[in-house]
Order: C-alpha cells, then sequence, then structure tokens
C-alpha cells in the first residue's frame, strides 16, 4: 500500500460532505465503501441503510426533492451500476444529489481484482465525475451542482479503523438545508395575443401567479407545483383538441411538461408563439421555434376576460360530464381511485405519484387545490420511469415528517418493479405512508396507445399486457407491511380515511379489459357534450 489509508480518505470525504451541508446519507453496505460507513457513522447525519442500491439510490432522490441536501454511498462494481437509474432521473430533472461510490486504488485497475470495473465516468457525460485519490482532489469538486454529482473515492487498505484512527475526530454537527422557492418577474408580455400557461412538472407558484395576474387558462400537470387556484383547468387535455385549443395563439411554458400528446402538439404547431421559461435538468423543455426566455415574465393587463371564462366554462361542463359518466360505471375504475387519494390528502399533505397511467388518471380527474393549502406534489418526471416509486415515496415521505398526511398512487407493475423497497431493518425509520395501488393485473397504459388496437389483440397481452398474478397481500405479509385490499369506492374511501400509521399498503382493484372503451368514451364527452 501507499500513500492515504482508505480510513483517513474516507473520514476527508464524509467531513467535506458536511462542510457543504450534506444533511442525509443514504448507505448500501460493502466492503470496499467501509471507511465511508463508519464516517458517517461519527457523523450528526440522518442515516438510512438499504441493502438494495437501486432502492437506496432513489431514496435518496426522493429525500433530496423534498429539499434535503442528501448523498448515497455504495461500494465498488455493480453497485455503482444500480444508482443509474436514480442518478438519470436526477440529471433529467435537475434535482441535487451527490452520488459517493467507493473503488480500489488505481494498481488495482483493469488488473482482474474483484467488484473491480471502470467506474470513472460510468453515468455519462450528463453526470460529472470527479475520481479522488487523495484529500487535495477533494477542493476540485464543485459541491454546489444544480443537479447529480458523482464522486468516486478509491480506497486502499486498512478499510476499517482501529482505536487511534480518525474515530478521534469529533463530530460535526448538521444544517439544516433545503431550497426557497423565489419568484422573479421579467418585463411583462404584450398584451392581445389569446394565451395560455402551461405549466409543466416542478413549474412552481410562478406559473400560477402569471396566469393570475394576466387573466390566462393556466394548464397544470399535477406535480407543477402551481395546480391551484381559479385559473387552472381541470380537463385541459381534453379541451385542446376542442375550438378553445385551437384558438390558442401564444403558449408560455414552465417546468417540464411531460404528460400528454395534446400539449406536445399545441407546442409543435406553427401557428402558436410558444416562450419558455426553461427548467431545471440537464435537457430543458425547448420546443423547436420557441422562444428562450431568461426568467419568468411579469404579468400583463388582464387580457380579455372572455378567454379565461370560455375556458373556465367549458371545464366546468366537461368536468361534470365525466364525472356522471364515471358514477355510472358498475366497477371501481382508476379514475375512481385517483379521484379518491386526491379527496383524502388535507392541507399540508406530501402526495408522490407514479408514473404511467395513474398520473394521467389524476391528472384528469383532480380538482384544482384552493390556494394556500401548501400541498407538496412530487413525481419522478425527468425521464418518467416507473422504477425506484416506493423509495422515492419513502425517502420524501421520511424527508418532509412535518407533513399532515403522505400518500403515493402508483400502478401494479410500478409497485412490483419496486418491492424490495419494502424491506426495511428494525433501526431504520418509517415514515407515516399510505400507498396506493391500482391493481389491473398488467400495463393497463398499453391499452390507451396504438398497440392497444383491436387490430393487435393477439399478441397484446404477451407482448404489453403483461398479466402477473401476483398476491400483493402475500408480498406485503413478506415484508410485514400491513395490506388491505378493496373492490369499491365506498371501501377506499374508508380505508384512506382511517391510516394506521407506518407504511401500509391500500391495494384497489380495477378491471383492465374496460379501459381503453372508458377512456374513448371520456374524450368523446369533450366533442360530444350530450
Amino acid at each position: 500500500m501507499s500513500g492515504i489509508s482508505g480510513v483517513d480518505l474516507g473520514a476527508a470525504v464524509i467531513a467535506r460532505l458536511v462542510d457543504e451541508h450534506v444533511t442525509a446519507v443514504v448507505l448500501a453496505p460493502g466492503s470496499r465503501n467501509a471507511p465511508l460507513a463508519f464516517a458517517v457513522w461519527r457523523q450528526e447525519l440522518d442515516l438510512h441503510t438499504r441493502i438494495d442500491e437501486r432502492s437506496a439510490g432513489f431514496l435518496a432522490l426522493g429525500l433530496s426533492k423534498v429539499g434535503a441536501r442528501t448523498a448515497v454511498i455504495c461500494t465498488s462494481g455493480t453497485a455503482v451500476a444500480n444508482l443509474h437509474p436514480a442518478v438519470l432521473e436526477a440529471a433529467h430533472s435537475g434535482v441535487p444529489l451527490v452520488a459517493v461510490t467507493a473503488d480500489r486504488p488505481a494498481r488495482l485497475r483493469a488488473t482482474g481484482a474483484n467488484q473491480t470495473t471502470d467506474q470513472v465516468g460510468i453515468f455519462g457525460p450528463l453526470v460529472p465525475t470527479y475520481d479522488i485519490a487523495q484529500v487535495a482532489d477533494l477542493d476540485a469538486v464543485p459541491w454546489d451542482t444544480p443537479g447529480p454529482l458523482h464522486v468516486n473515492v478509491r480506497l486502499d487498505e486498512p478499510l476499517v479503523p482501529d482505536e487511534s484512527s480518525y474515530l478521534n475526530f469529533p463530530p460535526r454537527i448538521r444544517e439544516k438545508g433545503g431550497r426557497n422557492f423565489r419568484y422573479d418577474e421579467g418585463p411583462a408580455l404584450p398584451r392581445g395575443p389569446r394565451t395560455v400557461v402551461v405549466a409543466g412538472d416542478d413549474a412552481g407558484p410562478g406559473a400560477r401567479l402569471l396566469a393570475e395576474r394576466s387573466g390566462w387558462p393556466l394548464l397544470a400537470e399535477p406535480s407543477s407545483g402551481a395546480r391551484r387556484g381559479a385559473n387552472a383547468v381541470r380537463t385541459y387535455r381534453l379541451l385542446l383538441g376542442t375550438e378553445l385549443g385551437a384558438h390558442i395563439e401564444r403558449v408560455v411554458v414552465l417546468g417540464r411538461p411531460t404528460l400528454s400528446r395534446p400539449v406536445t402538439r399545441l407546442l409543435a404547431r406553427e401557428d402558436v408563439e410558444v416562450l419558455v421559461v426553461p427548467g431545471r435538468g440537464v435537457w430543458p423543455v425547448r420546443p423547436p421555434g420557441s422562444v428562450v426566455l431568461d426568467g419568468p415574465p411579469g404579468p400583463t393587463e388582464p387580457d380579455d376576460p372572455d378567454w379565461l371564462e370560455g375556458w373556465q366554462q367549458a371545464d366546468r361542463a366537461l368536468g361534470r360530464r365525466i364525472d356522471r359518466l364515471l358514477a355510472e360505471q358498475p366497477a371501481l375504475t382508476p379514475y375512481d381511485v385517483a379521484a379518491a387519494v386526491a379527496a383524502a390528502l388535507p392541507a399540508e399533505s406530501l402526495f408522490v405519484i407514479g408514473a404511467s397511467s395513474p398520473i394521467r388518471d389524476l391528472d384528469i380527474i383532480e380538482r384544482p387545490a384552493p390556494v394556500g393549502e401548501r400541498r407538496k406534489v412530487i413525481a419522478n418526471r425527468g425521464l418518467s420511469g416507473i422504477d425506484g416509486t416506493i423509495s422515492t415515496a419513502i425517502g420524501a415521505a421520511l424527508g418532509r415528517p412535518e407533513s399532515s398526511r403522505a400518500i403515493a398512487l402508483m400502478g401494479d407493475v410500478t409497485f412490483l418493479h419496486d418491492q424490495s423497497s419494502l424491506v426495511l431493518g428494525p433501526d431504520e425509520a418509517r415514515p407515516d405512508l399510505t400507498i396506493v395501488v391500482v391493481n389491473d393485473d398488467g400495463g393497463a397504459i398499453f391499452s390507451m396507445l396504438e398497440q392497444g388496437a383491436p387490430t393487435h389483440a393477439d399478441a397484446f397481452e404477451r407482448l404489453f399486457g403483461t398479466p402477473h398474478g401476483v398476491d400483493l397481500g402475500a408480498l406485503c405479509a413478506a415484508t410485514r407491511t400491513p395490506h388491505l385490499r378493496v373492490t369499491s369506492r365506498p371501501e377506499l374511501d374508508q380505508a384512506l380515511a382511517s391510516p394506521n400509521g407506518g407504511i401500509e399498503v391500500v391495494e384497489a382493484v380495477v378491471d383492465r379489459s374496460t379501459r381503453r372503451d372508458l377512456d374513448a368514451r371520456i374524450r368523446a364527452l369533450a366533442t360530444d357534450p350530450v
């Protein structure tokens, strides 16, 4: 061995994390990262230990999404690769996250040493990587990077401290980190063109303020942080296909719109002026031909009130027709589940929404919340994957313990994809979190896309429907997670009204076979009000 010991270098890395205001650490144990683990143990940090690196990465992502400055630490080899999904999501959504990966010293690279691969740059060009072999290397790391950061630490033996090593270092006192919303208005836009404000993921309250002060309709996704107030249009995705949508002349985009093809088509129209306030992430939304603004525009003088009123009236009428249609269904539908969960959320609550169908169902069914309720709604929309949703929800709930209620809504395939995240050790913190699983025994979203057309019926179930037949109750029992199965709206309402505390799963069983037809009937209501 030559140079600094792994114990001393690991201690220096963790000390630097604390100095850089990291308050929470998610640790996946291993041998090579033992110096880092022991150093974390000595610090006054919020520590969470997980056996699965993929779950650990998304747990760290969830903590970061609610404001905690977080690092995830793993050992070498495939452990690092398992962080990749969470790190990519952080990169595309612009969420700060420090991935600290243990590595062999340089002399053991490319020698066939066990559990050793080329980890430098493993996350690709979108994530800056810093190879740390000595304490001085830490000074070159840009710790204030707005997205994820990879710190690869070459740790030599000894890997375990003795009495004379860093355990004598005094622990540091952690500081509470976090991000505060700030809305700095730019120049006002010219008054006149029929304008709508599109608020995508993480747009923030500025989108609502701009819409309200300018008298414009607000087309806000559930995770935008702006879907509240009188200007928010619940059924905007459907109304974009009507005459109202055809009359739009200008769009102001904030955040990252990801949910619907109607919005994508609107932003691609040649007859519409598109102004974009770039959001966070490595590739912010910038449609071809759009004008990029330096910051959120200031409000215009209130525009023609008939423009906003037309959207509001159409929205109320269409919302009533949709609610009436759903009330007529003989069995529980995914829209019923989304509506029940939304209704169960009090002020100051936390809501984590899974990708695929649930967030789109919510987008159609959820009425805008009143201003001032301070609900925190998050979703992994950077790459919109289904992986890691349970971990993200647990992390967010742990990082926001002041929430009046925490609920996560996801589909059954999403739940199964991350079921290992329910494996928690006896000493690990367990937040109060209700996980609502819409179980239709497969991938319902594909039935609403082109591959779900009747002409592909022979191949659909095997290629896209993927029925699994899993007993979710038995799966939950294996991890001692309380589970309740419901099949009706009254049962679901009752289950949501009486949480037992801790992590619990409410399984809402719905029928996938009727989904394509039901969605077609809902779309038809926008153009045929009869």
